[in-house]
């Protein structure tokens, strides 16, 4: 028999606010996190704007040396850990065994900002004043290494690395981690900081980006005729998930049931996804069917939704295939029109977003949604957040390079 696993804290910095509880209520509150570009002179960049983290200080959460040692991807997944175990009362926490927690923590790109900036300094002062811990500044795995050993955790830990399904991926992988007995607790997720010149440039000329630089708080507009492409964010998220009997017998607060996921490959192309989403739509199969859950058994996705003609299209008519009739009667919503895209941190940060929907009975809205599109003819929770009752939900996640996930989640029963 599977062991169960539940979720029993949260953790998360957004574009819309820098914990769970500031940005759940601005999410429900309609509110943009997209403005002008701060984090450095966008002024020569055909994209000018991204949904920037704000007000963050890292010595919130760790000394001025550790700080200055790590990159912005790490301080976030840094604090965010640390949230979400608090939100589970396991910091300290006398009973825990070492050997049995375990860390998954992923970033789509890792220290990009530490790239640029070694990379400014070898080609202005040489190879010898490149800094000796930029290696470790820059790897991808290394926010799992150091949230392990802020909190002694000791079982599985490595990082996961799928583009825009990263952090999803991590969360399904703590999921098996405990449904096969390799651990009793997971710090999962997954932190992003790619607000910089050579994120920003990149994914502008590859025409992935908004160019709504004359209105920045409504270029994120999914699943709406006149967008245009996503809106850059960054930020981080990480969930603790525990086998169910080990939190009940510490008298855990259990916010839901993670009850299934569902990963495939689309193997058809660098950046689009597969012809009407067929890589999507085994994911979401596979979900529920690792979950015990039928399409009518269901009441809110939270889609993938970039705002880009592509992806939404495509994730419209995956959902379509999957749900059939009942694909009319869900509520979908992306809260990338809030957040942005956070790249490799959506994954977990939506997680968290369907987990909370599940316990409050509140559907986030898609804002920004204002011109219908044929092709994208779904509930798509327009502009307001809608009071639902909630018992299973997806949280959907797609990367470059044909990476899908699905998780499902559902309300907890014991």
């Amino acid at each position: 028999m599977k062991r169960r696993v539940v979720v029993t804290g949260v953790g998360a910095i957004t574009p819309v606010g820098n914990d769970v509880a500031t940005t759940w209520r601005a999410l429900l509150a309609c509110t943009s996190g997209t403005a002008p570009i701060t984090k450095f002179d966008a002024e020569k960049f055909p994209v000018r704007f991204a949904a920037e983290v704000k007000g963050f200080d890292p010595l919130a959460y760790m000394d001025r040396k550790e700080a200055k040692r790590a990159d912005m991807y790490t301080q976030y997944a840094v604090a965010v850990a640390i949230e979400a175990m608090t939100d589970a009362s396991l910091v300290d926490h006398p009973d825990l065994d070492p050997d049995r927690v375990g860390v998954i923590v992923g970033s789509g790109i890792g220290g990009l900002k530490s790239f640029e900036e070694q990379h400014d300094v070898y080609r202005d002062r040489g190879p010898s004043k490149i800094s000796p811990f930029f290696i470790p500044m820059f790897i991808a795995d290394i926010a799992a290494g150091i949230v392990s050993m802020r909190f002694n955790a000791r079982g599985p830990n490595y990082a996961t690395v799928s583009a825009c399904a990263t952090s999803a991926h991590a969360i399904g992988d703590a999921f098996r981690t405990i449904q096969y007995g390799d651990a009793d607790v997971m710090i999962t997720g997954g932190a992003e900081a790619t607000v910089t010149p050579m994120a920003i440039g990149g994914f502008a000329n590859m025409k992935a980006l908004s160019e709504r630089n004359d209105s920045p708080e409504t270029a994120s507009r999914p699943f709406d005729r006149e967008r245009d492409g996503f809106v850059m964010g960054e930020g981080g998220g990480v969930v603790i998930l525990e086998e169910l009997t080990h939190a009940q017998r510490r008298g855990a607060k259990i916010y839901a049931e993670i009850a299934g996921y569902g990963a495939t490959g689309d193997a058809y192309h660098l950046t689009a996804p597969a012809p009407d989403g067929e890589g999507a739509q085994r994911a979401m199969k596979r979900a529920m069917a690792d979950a015990g859950l039928t399409p009518a058994t269901l009441q809110y996705i939270n889609a993938h939704g970039t705002s880009t003609p592509a992806n939404d299209k495509n994730e419209t008519r995956a959902i379509k295939a999957v749900f059939g009739d009942h694909a009319r009667d869900l509520n979908v919503s992306s809260t990338k029109g809030a957040t942005g895209h956070m790249l490799g941190a959506a994954g977990a940060v939506e997680f968290i977003f369907s987990t909370l929907a599940v316990r409050d009975g509140q559907i986030p809205p898609t804002i920004n949604y204002q011109n219908p599109d044929p092709e994208c003819d779904l509930n798509y929770t327009a502009n307001a957040p809608v009071t639902r009752n909630v018992t299973a939900a997806l949280s959907n996640s797609f990367g470059f390079g044909g990476h899908n996930v699905s998780l499902a989640v559902k309300r907890f029963e014991a």
